[in-house]
């Protein structure tokens, strides 16, 4: 193979399901012409952006999961190489596809009361086959984020935590459900964006903190990984300057970051990924086309995620790279594709999802997770009161009464007559832009009500959004249900009904 050849094996750039036909043939000549590694696929052109136009996403074009599979069954006729099928679905391939499975959000893990590793690497086995069934080699997960700010715009619901020893444990168990699944999984984003302000989507987010404080906190799941055997992290787009001599330069193409720290100093031996090159906290500080790539590529990326700019990058990196350079990353690329079975490629079928068992589980983690986090519930008295006429009962932010209110199953009174009222939250978005999605209004006629009468708060949601519904202490009891699922819904029904 020649030079080119090689260092095209390192380049997955975006493809989008939803797209053009002329769009789809850019990609194949993309693969005929780069003989680019691989392909990362995103929902549309739409959803990829949501992050930068301020919105949160919405997926809503039918037939995507079936147009997935055709696609890579198209991709890969064309490539001479198999191409490695990446996927960021941290939360399952409903991240990023309609009407597939979709699991609880790594906060809700974190919520777990009970063996959370063993649930958690369940959850990641499951996500796993869900993907290997598909035809996706690779999930761009999980995070290792520590959430020390909690409001960080972009991770948040992302991250098992705050708490640098549990995000260790459950992010290297998710990694390892996903690995015994048969496909590759990296822990993100490295040296750690939980504890930023900015948005790396739209410009560079700079953590100033010591060495020593990074140790503790942001760099201590990535080092658990590591001593773990984990094969593949990627790396973010902040700048830490502590760890580039005061220089304020993205971790994603510092070489003193990832060369000097991350396979030196902290002993990785895996592949390195870059996260998506086409974010604004990198992509506008090398506007050359080609540059970013190699800046990259030399501060020891091994795979280059979601770049606009393949052929010029190529070029790039055969003019500055050495061969040697360039032979030792392409080794470490062709031994991924063999350890994932991606050499060996057959036509997918589209798969059947086992919904029955993924219901299952879905009851069983949300037992398990599903939390009175203030003040207590008379399930008795509940009872009695409803029976009493003296139960009220209001949802917001639904648009139809919800499966909870028909489950709840409780004669329920006018608000103005009852004597204690069940506020049942659906937040809106699990993404903090707009107070989650919640209208102020809304939140002030809640924190309204509930100084008026005595009311049990039940919060289906992102739990960092409670902040905005008045003090707990202004209900008689919170129950945090972290997610609106049917399953959830009907484990607090049961909770409140004392079963």
């Amino acid at each position: 193979m020649t030079k080119n050849q090689k260092i095209a094996q390192c380049f997955s750039p975006a493809a989008f399901i939803h797209d053009t036909e002329e769009n789809y043939q850019a990609i194949e000549r993309l693969i005929r012409e780069q003989e680019i590694g691989g392909l990362t696929f995103f929902h549309s052109r739409h959803s990829a952006a949501a992050n930068f136009e301020k919105r949160a996403e919405v997926l809503d074009v039918s037939g995507t999961f079936e147009k997935l599979i055709g696609l890579i069954n198209r991709y890969q006729a064309v490539s001479k190489i198999p191409l490695l099928i990446s996927i960021d679905g941290e939360y399952g391939l409903a991240m990023r596809v309609e009407k597939t499975p979709q699991y609880p959000f790594a906060i809700t893990l974190g919520a777990l009361k009970e063996d959370a590793k063993k649930w958690v690497e369940e959850v990641g086995y499951r996500m796993g086959l869900d993907m290997k069934r598909s035809g996706i080699h690779l999930n761009l997960a999980p995070c290792a984020d520590v959430n020390t700010n909690p409001n960080n715009p972009v991770i948040g619901y992302r991250s098992f935590g705050n708490d640098p020893e549990k995000v260790a444990q459950l992010a290297f168990a998710a990694y390892s459900g996903m690995k015994k699944a048969g496909i590759g999984a990296c822990l993100k984003h490295f040296p750690g964006h939980g504890d930023t302000a900015t948005d790396s989507h739209l410009g560079l987010p700079i953590l100033h903190k010591t060495k020593a404080e990074l140790k503790a906190e942001e760099l201590l799941p990535f080092q658990y990984g590591i001593d773990q055997g984990v094969e593949m992290i990627m790396v973010g787009h902040l700048a830490v300057p502590a760890l580039t001599g005061g220089k304020d330069i993205p971790a994603s193409i510092s070489r003193e970051l990832i060369t000097d720290l991350l396979k030196g100093e902290m002993g990785f031996k895996g592949l390195v990924i870059s996260d998506a090159l086409n974010m604004k906290a990198v992509a506008n500080l090398h506007p050359e086309p080609g540059e970013l790539e190699w800046q990259a590529f030399h501060a020891g990326n091994d795979i280059l995620c979601f770049s606009d700019h393949v052929k010029e990058g190529i070029g790039k990196i055969a003019e500055n790279a050495s061969d040697k350079e360039v032979d030792a990353v392409f080794g470490k690329v062709m031994d991924l594709k063999n350890r994932l079975g991606v050499m060996e490629f057959k036509t997918i079928e589209v798969p059947a999802f086992d919904w029955e068992s993924h219901s299952q589980l879905q009851k069983d983690l949300a037992e398990n997770y599903v939390s009175v986090i203030s003040g207590e519930i008379n399930t008795k008295e509940l009872q009695a009161m409803a029976k009493a006429a003296k139960l009220g009962y209001r949802e917001f932010f639904t648009q139809n009464p919800s499966i909870f209110s028909q489950q709840l199953d409780l004669p329920v009174s006018p608000i103005e007559q009852a004597e204690k009222v069940i506020l049942a939250v659906f937040v809106p978005s699990h993404k903090p832009l707009n107070q989650f999605g919640m209208d102020q209004g809304v939140m002030d006629e809640l924190q309204k009500l509930a100084k008026s009468k005595t009311c049990i708060l039940i919060h289906f949601g992102n739990p960092l959004a409670l902040k905005h519904l008045g003090k707990l202490e202004d209900f008689e009891a919170v129950i945090c249900a972290y997610q609106g699922f049917e399953e959830v819904q009907g484990v607090v029904t049961q909770t409140l009904q004392g079963l």
